[in-house]
């Protein structure tokens, strides 16, 4: 269960990046700017086959809080491969001293004062265990809120995890189709954490969306990791309903529902525990008896 935990105030991040010749440059200098900088920072390269390990080692030798971890495997498409990667990482820490512990995705800036004040505002309430801030995207030229952004789902892109919080979790979990970042914020208030994003602090994410197959690929496996991480029926239903009502999400949501109905109907075993399901479920029907899944899901963050 939760504890209050005192003291050390210093944070430390972890980044996977496979073939981040494009954005990570970008991401490393924003971390470099920041106003309170990292004690130590673990970027694992996941097989990287661009430029990606050249240019972290050349920022690595002007900053002395880098590190360069370089991972190999089989090559192809692993949604666990970025936590193996994490994980790898997070070995390197192992006798250091540190308050918190971050991911930052390999494709993301940040304003210079980012780490600074969500690490405030995470001291102001001892009990937050999971925080970040709010995702924004490109579109036709201006970055803007991602349309789902919430202010209970914490995205894991530039995410802060209280020490005490993430050895009470575990850390971040393996996972067939992804969803890491949904498991820990469920699992942290499981065990009696706060969990929040805030919409004032901004990740903008450097990447740009894929093409249309591309996007429902992404969908039919957003709805494959749903089912995999319990979601209640009901709920993932009505979610992708509703999200078929809105431009430009109406493609993209039914591919959603039929990536989520394909395991459900051939019973795929899942790999969290019962107890995670039912929690994850309660919350859902919580949500759905308050009318937040009619309403867009909200609060928005």
């Amino acid at each position: 269960m939760a504890t209050v935990p005192g003291g050390d105030i210093s944070y430390v991040l972890l980044s996977a990046a496979h073939n981040e010749e494009a954005n990570i440059g970008k991401t490393i200098e924003t971390v470099a700017r920041q106003n309170a900088q990292p004690k130590r920072w673990i970027i694992v390269s996941d097989n990287s086959s661009d430029r990606t390990d050249e240019i972290i080692g050349e920022f690595a030798g002007r900053h002395n809080f880098i590190e360069l971890v370089q991972v190999k495997r089989p090559a192809g498409r692993n949604f666990a491969a970025k936590v193996l990667a994490l994980r790898e990482g997070y070995k390197r820490l192992q006798g250091s001293e540190y308050g918190f512990i971050g991911n930052l995705d390999a494709d993301i800036v940040l304003e210079p004062t980012y780490f600074e004040d969500l690490r405030q505002r995470m001291m102001e309430a001892p009990m937050l265990g999971i925080a970040s801030g709010s995702i924004y995207e490109e579109e036709k030229g201006q970055f803007r809120p991602r349309a789902h952004n919430r202010v209970y789902s914490v995205p894991h892109a530039a995410q802060l995890v209280r020490r005490a919080c993430y050895e009470d979790i575990g850390g971040y979990a393996i996972l067939k189709f992804g969803g890491e970042d949904t498991h820990a914020t469920t699992s942290a208030r499981m065990k009696g954490w706060q969990v929040r994003s805030f919409p004032d602090l901004k990740i903008y994410h450097q990447r740009h969306t894929g093409n249309t197959a591309g996007q429902l690929r992404g969908a039919f496996r957003q709805g494959q990791m749903e089912y995999h991480l319990g979601y209640d029926f009901l709920f993932e239903i009505l979610k992708c309903l509703g999200r078929m009502k809105e431009q430009p999400f109406i493609v993209a949501g039914f591919m959603r529902m039929v990536g989520f109905l394909w395991p459900y109907i051939k019973r795929d075993d899942r790999t969290v525990s019962k107890e995670f399901v039912a929690f994850i479920r309660r919350e859902q029907r919580s949500r759905l008896t308050s009318g937040f899944a009619l309403n867009r899901m909200e609060p928005r963050a």
